[in-house]
């Protein structure tokens, strides 16, 4: 049975950083409209822009290397109490559990993005289907 909140998008977009606002938007605007989140949704809407804008960023400039004949897909989704949103490429991968923390005090900007979707979702993993890297992020409705 759908609700009005039963939200699905599925979004590719080409390999270029021109299109994180618009990620990071979609993001937001869907933060903002979902009535079964008991938290602060305004808080939400901002992580979430946080979130996607960073996992895009990896894509494009690690797994991708910024080649601009490359796509990478978003899937955003709400399943059970849960809204979950997919970061598809197609680049190397890499081991989501073998990366360092970025030490507190250090002023580089670089290497912290991953944290800070650690910090912000539930839930977070990073594996390979067939031929494409996903990073999977969760986070709690109820």
């Amino acid at each position: 049975m759908t609700t009005p909140d039963d939200i699905q998008v599925d979004i590719i977009v080409p390999n270029q950083t021109r299109y994180l606002s618009l990620i990071g938007n979609i993001g937001e605007a869907i933060a903002r409209e979902l009535k079964r989140y008991q938290g602060d949704r305004e808080t939400l809407a901002y992580h979430l822009n946080l979130v996607l804008t960073e996992a895009m960023t990896n894509a494009i400039k690690h797994a991708h290397r910024q080649n601009d004949s490359k796509t990478v897909r978003v899937r955003i989704h709400i399943e059970k109490d849960e809204l979950c949103i997919e970061v598809h490429d197609r680049g190397q991968g890499f081991d989501l559990e073998a990366l360092p923390l970025p030490p507190p005090d250090s002023p580089v900007e670089h290497g912290r993005g991953l944290f800070l979707i650690r910090t912000l979702m539930d839930e977070v993993s990073y594996h390979r289907r067939g031929d494409t890297n996903v990073l999977i992020m969760k986070k709690k409705l109820r």
